[in-house]
């Protein structure tokens, strides 16, 4: 039966967020929020905390897995970053985008797309997101909370907790969360390419 905190999104309570973050490392499943949807969190290394996830999402093989980080210098040990793609991420971060970028041999081979070898990256505009990563201290695997058959992620606490507090082993309830879905942007090429035009707004891109 998952666990279930109230968290303010503007001001965290940092004994929740510690809490929530020791749940992590022992290996649990979290739902918490971003700035574009909630989403299902845990610790890239875990593969039974994966497995549970790509249970829930139902996610195939070939799905581009994301890693939620605390800043660039972060993202430069398990992405490769060239100039082009520090610039605008510099630019445009944090807010609600996804960069794929191809994967450092730090990340999990579970967690690499099979065929590029690549890895999205989330640098989301959310406090209780960003306050979660830097307690941690490193990247954690993220999927937004899109049930199977549906098209849109949940948006209210309390219906996650009907439909999931089984499945997970903590809840974070930061009031209702609109879902937008992120702007997502492909560095996987000389120049970068728009993959999904989302919430975040991009000039000058193809």
């Amino acid at each position: 039966m998952a666990q279930f905190f109230q968290i303010h999104p503007l001001n965290p309570q940092p004994r929740l967020i510690r809490r929530a973050v020791e749940i992590v490392k022992a290996g649990g499943v979290i739902v918490y929020p971003t700035d574009s949807s909630y989403a299902l969190g845990c610790r890239m290394d875990e593969k039974a905390a994966l497995d549970r996830i790509r249970r829930i999402r139902q996610l195939s093989e070939d799905h581009n897995f994301t890693l939620v980080c605390e800043d660039l210098s972060q993202i430069a040990i398990f992405a490769k970053i060239g100039n082009e793609a520090f610039r605008m991420m510099k630019q445009l971060t944090p807010g609600p985008y996804t960069f794929i970028l191809k994967a450092t041999r730090e990340v999990p081979r579970r967690l690499q797309h099979p065929k590029r070898k690549s890895i999205g990256i989330r640098l989301p505009d959310n406090v209780i997101s960003k306050a979660l990563v830097a307690e941690l201290a490193e990247p954690m695997f993220s999927a937004t909370l899109i049930l199977p058959g549906e098209e849109d992620a949940m948006t209210d606490p309390e219906d996650i907790r009907e439909r999931l507090e089984k499945e997970v082993d903590l809840i974070i309830d930061a009031g209702a969360v609109a879902y937008a879905p992120t702007t997502i942007i492909g560095f996987m090429e000389e120049t970068p390419e728009i993959i999904r035009q989302g919430a975040g707004a991009v000039s000058n891109l193809r």
